[in-house]
């Protein structure tokens, strides 16, 4: 008979991936997870190669549960993992999985830290790309395994040399790859330096996008181009469909991931049919696969939560959260003990129970803004409650229009003019339950302003 394994509110304790404590104590992340072959699989990161991580390395669950942790696996910074469909391979990590189960090991990115792998813009059938967090890109052959490096992004990019390099998702799509650096400290939070990148290669040049931290950039299909990143007003989400890039603005569930090191992998995936599953800055979200007209709307909260989920995937009709419970960094934390994390297993349905949609942000945050030019779109839908808070630093009263867009499609309506005296603040409560897709802010003058929306 099989023995049902203990589980606890989702968690099966066995599962847990648990670093050694000689040496300075570090993190174990579980970086990325993927079923493939019949097994579900998953990788870990330590912060860094520097400090212990014995016990961590690749490991397969199978449908009873039980873990084993493979022998080819290695110690190392890895959050990667794509199918690559021309060998049918799993990439995750350093290592490539055939459809048997075989893994082999590519030797010259063990020692790198693999944050995303991406389909090969010219011969797609044989390679692929593969990025690190010090922003190398490498093109890995998935036959021989031969390795070669293209570019280092810093240069390529203009990033700072002193900078810390925080290079995350990236993507390939319609001729182009998308690649995302997060970097983002208090010295970006006062405007001293922005190292924070969305860049794009077409095979001949980089183009940077934005100068603002990027975590993660996605696709599925035919579906559009999403990257996500942040800024001190809200988080952001670009979209690229129609051969255009767009911008909308997202509420923060939380400041706690306005740093670099805080944003592990936000991810956007499919775990239910002909749906997308987006977490980021501290909530869930459904989006949708399509754009018509060019234009997003079926963008979704879901919860909001406390987890850091580095990845989520569907295995067996399941939702299975990564996750990084423990983080001693090199004994940073002195009251956290040994680095552990481990897998949580409901249905997606659960995801609605974890906490009720709220956030704040907006379009502005002292920023200066044009008379008549509307800010970017900032979501108002699925939140209960809701006030905006207007200021501004003019000698005179400025106007801010209100618009929303409650059919998504960018038809923008008039919906109350506010008034701000000389240097002064208003703020405004929307009715209860009031929702739009979308909420954009005009100002009559040029000055410099903040527009800040809080919802619970």
């Amino acid at each position: 008979m099989t023995v049902s394994p203990l589980n606890i509110s989702g968690v099966i304790p066995h599962l847990t991936a648990t670093a050694g404590i000689e040496g300075a104590r570090t993190e174990t992340g579980i970086g990325a997870v993927m079923p493939w072959a019949n097994k579900l699989w998953f990788i870990t990161y330590v912060a860094h190669k520097s400090y212990t991580g014995s016990g961590t390395g690749l490991f397969e669950v199978n449908n009873d549960f039980k873990i084993v942790k493979r022998p080819e696996s290695v110690v190392g910074t890895y959050a990667n993992r794509m199918i690559h469909a021309g060998s049918s391979q799993l990439m995750i990590g350093p290592h490539l999985i055939d459809i048997e189960g075989k893994v082999r090991t590519v030797p010259d990115l063990v020692d790198h830290r693999l944050t995303a792998c991406m389909t090969h813009l010219t011969h797609p059938d044989e390679m692929l790309y593969v990025l690190t967090m010090e922003g190398l890109l490498f093109e890995t052959n998935v036959y021989t395994l031969e390795t070669t490096l293209l570019f280092d992004l810093l240069k390529e990019l203009h990033v700072s040399e002193k900078c810390y390099p925080h290079f995350k998702g990236g993507w390939t799509k319609d001729g182009r790859v998308v690649i995302a650096n997060n970097t983002y400290d208090e010295e970006e939070f006062l405007g001293n330096k922005s190292d924070g990148r969305l860049a794009e290669w077409d095979g001949e040049c980089w183009t940077v996008l934005e100068e603002n931290p990027f975590c993660e950039v996605a696709s599925s299909g035919l579906s559009p181009l999403f990257a996500t990143g942040f800024d001190k007003s809200s988080a952001i989400l670009r979209v690229f469909t129609k051969g255009e890039w767009s911008t909308y603005r997202l509420p923060k569930a939380t400041q706690a991931m306005d740093h670099m090191w805080f944003t592990e992998w936000p991810r956007i995936r499919e775990v239910e049919t002909e749906r997308l599953l987006m977490n980021f800055h501290g909530m869930f979200y459904e989006l949708s696969h399509n754009a018509f007209g060019g234009k997003v709307w079926g963008v979704r909260p879901i919860s909001t939560h406390l987890r850091m989920i580095p990845d989520f995937c569907s295995w067996r009709g399941l939702l299975v959260l990564a996750g990084n419970q423990v983080t001693p960094i090199g004994d940073t934390n002195l009251l956290a003990g040994q680095p552990q994390s481990n897998l949580w297993f409901g249905k997606t349905d659960d995801l609605w129970n974890f906490g009720k949609p709220s956030g704040w942000g907006g379009p502005w945050w002292e920023e200066e803004v044009k008379a008549w030019v509307p800010s970017d779109p900032y979501l108002m839908t699925g939140f209960e409650h809701k006030v905006l808070h207007l200021t501004h630093e003019a000698e005179c009263e400025v106007s801010f229009e209100v618009q929303v867009d409650f059919l998504g499609n960018g038809t923008w309506k008039p919906y109350k003019k506010i008034q701000v005296p000389p240097g002064g603040y208003s703020h405004h409560e929307f009715p209860t339950g009031f929702s739009a897709h979308w909420v954009r802010i005009v100002p009559s003058k040029d000055c410099k302003a903040s527009a800040h929306l809080i919802y619970t």
